[in-house]
């Protein structure tokens, strides 16, 4: 037993474990953001030029009674076909595909943005008599055996 939970606590600690935890956390807290983007703010507007349709009221008894209201129908027992919260789950999937769409290129932008400073400092140069690449660091080319220039200064054979 001892032995099951050493490795269990192994795969706990582990990096991508940890990471996964709190995307999962942070997807939650997120997802309560984009919802209420998608109920409490585009909604309402697509709805008034629709009428002021409620898509979540949108519905087909398939009883033979009509109800006024989707909470009618379910407080009366009656299936329905909920087709209107179909439309809006569609909907919020198209505006939460969105909303990640910008939010991962506006991301990707950014630490594209960081990455691209200075680049590094070269490794090689060339030799100033045979011109073989050779290390920065060189004071004798490897290949022509010449001792190498100076900054600035050329040195002879």
């Amino acid at each position: 037993m001892l032995k099951v939970w050493k490795e269990f606590r192994t795969f706990i600690l582990r990096g991508n474990v940890i990471d996964l935890a709190v995307a999962f956390i942070i997807s939650t807290a997120f997802n309560k953001v984009v919802s209420s983007l998608v109920n409490d703010v585009i909604m309402p507007p697509i709805g008034l030029v629709l009428g002021r349709m409620d898509f979540q009221n949108l519905f087909i008894s398939l009883s033979r009674h009509q109800y006024a209201t989707l909470a009618e129908a379910e407080k009366a027992g009656a299936p329905t076909l909920n087709y209107g919260t179909f439309i809006q789950n569609v909907v919020d999937f198209f505006i939460i595909a969105a909303v990640v769409y910008f939010v991962i290129v506006r991301t990707n932008e950014h630490f594209k943005r960081r990455s691209a400073t200075a680049p590094a400092p070269p490794t090689t140069k060339l030799c100033d008599y045979c011109f073989t690449e050779i290390p920065v660091q060189a004071t004798r080319c490897p290949n022509c055996t010449s001792l190498l220039a100076k900054v600035g200064t050329h040195s002879d054979h």
